[in-house]
């Protein structure tokens, strides 16, 4: 008896159970696109956690306080809003992988400029810079996952995209425990900037094997508004438009005040070593990545909007106590550091089919592409207004309001629709 397995008919949809269901349910194509999405998305994770993780050495080398090094963050979130809006642009004129590869490209060179900067301000350039390509490469390689992703099975399989940026976060981590445990610090930061030359090879990948989504690019091609930034302010996308806005700046405030600041808050108020914050950061990624696949599939099953609910109240709950955690209580840090991780990051899972759910295939990438970053951009105000407070408060003290973006968020959520299940138009 034969033991080949069978093959789907023609016109018959892959098989979709079991735990990787959703990912066979892409199709070939569609799997390649995912590969280019998810390597594109763990890199540039990987590419802005070399600042973060390098701040206190930076700060050091220039001789800045914590509100000039927390500006180096909110220069580089700001500008991203910028570089999100116009690749989202280009990817709906020249269509999604010709915009990726644009994005992957760009952050890639300005963070290996970042390692030659001779001065604070010329580093806040290269930073700002490197925005550019950060700010639209997660926003276009969503979609094109999204544009191939079933109704069905879109917030799992845009949450796996999502647990990309824990495992960039990962590897910066080992990056940054190694060449800072072997070099010394004004040498140390500068390369950890020079690693990110690392994406490029992944463009090779993407221009080779991943093409867009046939059924979105003729949907797009015959649309005569198209990559149109108006179209998403006119009357029937504007309550979209403005409540998608205001959700992004709680989520990612919220975020970008705990992703900067964290490395120095275990350095300076906990007083622990590098190698001692890198293995305490292992609990927080480790969180995070449970929490992107975990936050993906309960989109699915709760819907986009309570998925988000449920975690920016366990999220806030989580800060406040992360960041009152009495002196010498280091071990309970340890562990407190894998439920923070795991809320913040299973919030973001229901992003990616969200934004993308809420607008049309023509204007796609333009809605998800200003909504997502210009929340990033506001919500950055957070990590430099945390950084002033610290020198007053303490890094532990000032962590604390970046509670304030998860009530913003949920505050959002009743202002957009509930889409699960909703096929892309």
């Amino acid at each position: 008896m034969s033991t080949t397995q069978a093959q789907p008919k023609q016109g018959e949809l892959p098989d979709s159970t079991g735990p990787f269901g959703w990912l066979r349910a892409l199709g070939p194509r569609g799997r390649r696109a995912f590969g280019g999405a998810f390597g594109g998305y763990a890199l540039d994770s990987y590419d802005y956690f070399t600042l973060p993780l390098s701040m206190v050495a930076i700060g050091a080398y220039f001789g800045l306080d914590h509100g000039q090094t927390g500006l180096l963050t909110t220069v580089t979130l700001v500008v991203s809003a910028v570089g999100g809006a116009l690749a989202g642009i280009l990817a709906d004129r020249i269509g999604r992988v010709k915009a990726l590869m644009i994005t992957v490209i760009t952050y890639a060179v300005f963070t290996v400029a970042c390692g030659f900067a001779p001065s604070y301000e010329t580093l806040m350039v290269f930073r700002a810079l490197q925005g550019f390509g950060f700010g639209g490469e997660w926003a276009v390689g969503a979609i094109l996952v999204a544009e191939y992703a079933s109704a069905k099975e879109r917030g799992r399989t845009l949450g796996a995209v999502q647990s990309a940026w824990a495992a960039g976060w990962a590897l910066a981590v080992i990056v940054y425990t190694l060449v800072f445990h072997y070099l010394d610090a004004d040498i140390a930061w500068r390369v950890m900037f020079w690693t990110g030359a690392l994406p490029a090879l992944l463009v090779i990948y993407i221009r080779r094997s991943v093409t867009d989504a046939p059924e979105a690019s003729e949907k797009r091609a015959a649309s005569t508004e198209r990559g149109s930034f108006t179209a998403i302010f006119k009357k029937d996308l504007l309550r979209t438009t403005l409540f998608a806005t205001l959700l992004s700046t709680g989520v990612q405030g919220g975020y970008y005040t705990l992703a900067t600041w964290v490395p120095t808050y275990l350095k300076s108020d906990r007083g622990l070593t590098v190698v001692g914050t890198g293995g305490y950061l292992s609990f927080l990624i480790s969180g995070a990545f449970l929490g992107y696949l975990t936050g993906g599939v309960l989109s699915d099953r709760l819907g986009r909007k309570r998925n988000i609910q449920l975690f920016a109240v366990l999220s806030a709950i989580c800060i406040l106590v992360y960041t009152h955690i009495p002196s010498g209580a280091n071990t309970l840090l340890l562990v407190l550091g894998f439920p923070l991780g795991f809320c913040m990051s299973a919030i973001f899972s229901g992003f990616g089919s969200f934004l993308s759910e809420l607008y049309p295939t023509a204007v796609r990438g333009t809605g998800q592409g200003f909504t997502y970053n210009s929340g990033r951009a506001v919500g950055a105000f957070l990590p430099t207004f945390v950084g002033y407070l610290s020198d007053s408060w303490g890094v532990g003290g000032a962590l604390a309001f970046g509670a304030i973006g998860y009530a913003i968020a949920v505050v959002a959520l009743f202002g957009l629709p509930e889409t699960r299940g909703r096929e892309l138009a």
